[in-house]
């Protein structure tokens, strides 16, 4: 495996509230905070560390799915207790998506809009659904894909970690194939960058991570950058 983050402030942000864990072979999150002052870089950073900590004290090799889920829901219950500990933290909240690799197979476990896609060939697909009002109204049909992208309430969550003392946490798992691209980013990369744009520069950078993350981020910044940007990308080189 050959794996690759990056993460900046943007161009409006005066705190970048995203955070990640990048821990290749094997994890990798990514963490869009919500809430006044710091508290949404504050449960960002706690739902990230509560994750990794978990993981790694815990760790169960038969019931990894199962493991990722219980690790939001303990980053969930640290974050709604410190969002009662005072007026400033009340809201707070974050987006988690998570994903733990063993060689060719990926689990993963989600609560928001940040994303993880898969590249296969040269075809992009998202894994994980978007909590979010937008999101609930493009799978029921109400909208088309390009009335999602320009909507005025895209931003607005229906389910986030933290916001709530008990949370529905999606989880999965699928297979990937040597040559194949895992994108785990955050709506400051998704909500600014196509989809259509997002292939196109995994593809032309397939073999070139670096590249091809420095690339992502440029177009979210070109594009506006009004929000925080991070990327991870992880490329499937087979088993030894």
């Amino acid at each position: 495996m050959l794996a690759f983050v990056k993460t900046d402030i943007g161009l409006v942000r005066e705190v970048n509230e995203d955070q990640f864990a990048f821990q290749p072979p094997n994890l990798f999150v990514v963490a869009d905070g919500m809430g006044g002052h710091v508290a949404g870089e504050i449960a960002s950073k706690l739902a990230v560390t509560t994750i990794a900590q978990y993981i790694d004290e815990h760790f169960d090799s038969e019931h990894i799915e199962q493991m990722l889920e219980r690790a939001v829901h303990l980053a969930n219950q640290h974050i709604y207790e410190r969002s009662q500990q005072g007026r400033q933290y009340l809201g707070m909240g974050t987006t988690v998506t998570a994903c733990y690799v063993v060689d060719n197979l990926l689990y993963w476990a989600h609560v928001g809009d940040s994303r993880m896609y898969l590249l296969h060939g040269s075809e992009l697909k998202q894994i994980t659904d978007d909590h979010s009002l937008v999101g609930e109204l493009l799978r029921n049909g109400t909208i088309t894909k390009a009335e999602a992208a320009v909507h005025p309430q895209r931003n607005i969550l229906t389910r986030a970690v933290g916001t709530s003392s008990k949370i529905l946490v999606d989880s999965g798992h699928l297979e990937w194939e040597k040559t194949d691209v895992i994108l785990l980013c955050t709506d400051g990369l998704s909500g600014l960058v196509s989809e259509d744009k997002i292939s196109e520069l995994l593809v032309a950078a397939r073999e070139d991570g670096q590249s091809a993350i420095d690339c992502l981020v440029q177009q979210a910044l070109a594009a506006g950058g009004h929000d925080n940007i991070t990327v991870i990308l992880a490329h499937y080189t087979g088993v030894d």
